[in-house]
């Protein structure tokens, strides 16, 4: 596998362990090669890792499916998903969802990594969309550089808004780094 291969959501096998990638960074460093800084997570332990991963390194694309699945409810410290072709039920610790968790509203489409026959991880679409249940007014004022406040979403996630927002609002907003895209058109 390549350097240039390597995106956000590839499986990679490292020294025999199954890591996806969740974040990744190409960079090009004068005289010297490029390399991609990489946040890793182990998919047998749910721990992450950074790593910079350099062309002599020793990596290769991992042997993982992919599935559709339905988010149905949380239940303690597990979140409970229906596959969307054999609708069979299944649950995952919060270790292995992490930070998705704050995305996550019944019904929402994800997509299952699956190692075998045993679910590992989850993947949110880039962009969700969300109801605004509670912000602030918008006051106006010094907004020469773009007025924003904090919204609080249905679930219960803060997310920067601007100030036209209202409560009630449906929201579109990117899902890898929190950030508010656009107002949903009704």
């Amino acid at each position: 596998m390549d350097l240039g291969d390597i995106r956000v959501g590839t499986p990679l096998l490292i020294d025999g362990q199954t890591f996806i990638v969740t974040a990744a960074t190409h960079a090009k460093q004068g005289r010297g090669g490029a390399v991609v800084k990489t946040k890793l997570k182990n998919l047998q332990t749910g721990a992450s890792v950074d790593r910079t991963l350099k062309p002599g390194d020793n990596f290769d694309e991992a042997d993982v499916s992919r599935t559709r699945a339905t988010f149905l409810y949380q239940n303690g410290q597990s979140y409970a998903f229906m596959d969307a072709t054999s609708f069979d039920q299944f649950e995952l610790p919060t270790s292995f969802i992490g930070d998705a968790t704050r995305w996550l509203t019944e019904g929402a489409e994800t997509t299952v990594i699956m190692s075998g026959e045993k679910p590992v991880a989850i993947e949110l679409p880039v962009k969700m969309e969300f109801t605004v249940t509670e912000t602030p007014p918008g006051i106006k004022g010094n907004t020469a550089q773009g007025g924003t406040k904090q919204a609080t979403i249905a679930t219960g996630t803060v997310v920067t808004v601007p100030l036209f927002i209202k409560a009630g609002d449906t929201i579109r907003v990117n899902t890898t780094d929190g950030s508010y895209v656009e107002r949903v058109k009704e």
